[in-house]
């Protein structure tokens, strides 16, 4: 029989050296082998791995259109008012609870391919428009579905995709002279009602205009203008969204500034202080040791007293520094040493420590204040003094620095109050969507009627230029 031993199994001998040439030679013999069997050229050549599944032409089709189905059965429920939310296990064990599309295809593993995409979709959906994420599955799934008759009439495939530019391309015209522009910082009423239709099928729905008026706040709060007059709005670094366990939901506010979690370094400073003056630093106020490892030897008894002398004048300068420049409250990235709290103590300054750099960047949107970077260079314009309200308060069981009341801040916090921790994230979820769709609004003030009335006229219209289309792109 054409049977040939296979050099990978070949026991292995001191013949290792002339391994390529055995294989060699038994490729030969394979192939001569081969040729004495059936006639040439029929034996099948296997390129792939045996166990790869290969699928071709109309099967595969098919295929896919089934698979895009499967994913959109699996969050079809999650889409309109009377959807619900889906709890999924995640490897860890938590559990999420959510009904955001691309929250529950983000967990769910899929191994085909064209699944993969459409996971794909909903991801690029989330980035691009934050908002649609179910919708968006659940359309794409019908669109194949729809072309699967034409595929079994023996259509080719670039056919259906160019009908579909096409139909695409009219679309979009349609829908520019339906649209309707409105006035963002004005039209709270336009606005409150575009949000609500985001997250009118969450799970929030309860307390829907409450997170309306946050998302729309928020969003409107850091909205500059740049340079070109293009507005910008970066949610993600100027609105943070703290997640309290406790409470209820209806305390969640947008603050008119910042808040974080910090309590002050020293129990006898001042805890409440209207109009502060702010100074954010990202130095350490301590001694600094060599980067390197340095060692020194210490032969008097005197210059021990002399090099802690030292160190102790340089953390006093540096905290002269910062009060001759007279802040209320000073805020650094690094530490804080005791001596340093010590002498900004005696002057009546607050002090924070540790704090994260994105809060401090926050901290300096809201309040004009600039971050310095050594206190030998701080100059009056640094300090921020746009803040109304300088407080400290105590929320579960940890304090929290506010810095309220800000006029016209550029950044805000977001405080989420909540039962659970589930609750509060599937919230944060809801806001997010929420403050996306208000960001997409400020960039293109244009707005479509709901209710499935722009999809009824872009039908029409499609409908109507399809007649007038010759040939097989009918349909």
């Amino acid at each position: 029989h054409h049977h040939s031993f296979s050099p990978l199994f070949s026991p292995c001998s001191s013949q290792e050296l002339f391994r390529p040439l055995l294989f060699a030679s038994t490729a030969v013999i394979q192939f001569i082998m081969a040729g004495m069997g059936p006639p040439p050229g029929m034996g099948q050549v296997m390129v792939l791995n045996s166990k790869t599944q290969r699928k071709t032409g109309r099967e595969a089709q098919l295929s896919n259109i089934a698979a895009a189905m499967a994913v959109a059965n699996i969050i079809r429920t999650t889409l309109g008012p009377q959807s619900m939310l889906k709890m999924l296990l995640d490897p860890m064990g938590g559990i999420v609870m959510t009904n955001d599309g691309n929250c529950i295809l983000r967990e769910i593993d899929v191994s085909h391919p064209t699944a993969k995409s459409m996971i794909e979709l909903s991801r690029a959906q989330d980035e691009e428009v934050g908002d649609g994420t179910t919708s968006v599955i659940v359309l794409s799934a019908q669109m194949l579905s729809t072309a699967q008759p034409f595929l079994l009439n023996k259509f080719h495939p670039t056919v259906i995709v160019q009908a579909y530019t096409k139909a695409l391309a009219h679309a979009l015209e349609a829908a520019e002279q339906m649209a309707l522009e409105i006035d963002v910082q004005k039209d709270h009423e336009w606005m409150s009602k575009l949000v609500m239709s985001s997250i009118g099928t969450k799970f929030s729905s309860r307390w829907n205009e409450k997170l309306v008026d946050m998302a729309i706040q928020a969003v409107l709060t850091v909205t500059e203008t740049s340079l070109g007059g293009m507005p910008q709005v970066d949610i993600k670094r100027y609105a943070k969204v703290e997640k309290i366990p406790g409470g209820e939901l209806d305390d969640a506010k947008v603050l008119k500034g910042i808040m974080f979690q910090k309590d002050i370094t020293h129990s006898k400073m001042r805890r409440r202080i209207e109009k502060p003056r702010i100074l954010l630093l990202d130095s350490p106020l301590e001694y600094k040791k060599g980067e390197s490892q340095t060692t020194m030897e210490i032969s008097d008894d005197q210059d021990w007293n002399t090099m802690l002398k030292l160190e102790e004048e340089y953390v006093e300068r540096m905290c002269e520094d910062i009060i001759a420049a007279k802040p209320d409250v000073v805020i650094t990235e690094k530490g804080v040493s005791d001596l340093a709290q010590h002498y900004l103590q005696k002057a009546n300054i607050t002090a924070f420590r540790r704090l994260r750099k994105t809060d401090n960047n926050r901290i300096a949107r809201a309040t004009g204040a600039t971050i310095v970077s050594r206190t030998d260079e701080i100059v009056e314009s640094d300090i921020g003094t746009k803040c109304g309200l300088f407080e400290m308060r105590k929320l579960g069981d940890d304090w929290f620095c506010f810095l309220d009341e800000c006029e016209d801040p550029k950044a805000c916090t977001i405080m989420l109050r909540g039962g659970s921790k589930d609750v509060l994230n599937e919230i944060e979820r809801n806001l997010q969507d929420a403050m996306q769709v208000v960001r997409n609004v400020v960039y293109n003030p244009k707005l479509l009627p709901g209710g499935g009335a722009t999809e009824m006229a872009l039908a029409v219209s499609l409908r109507k230029k399809g007649q007038s289309l010759q040939g097989i792109q009918q349909g």
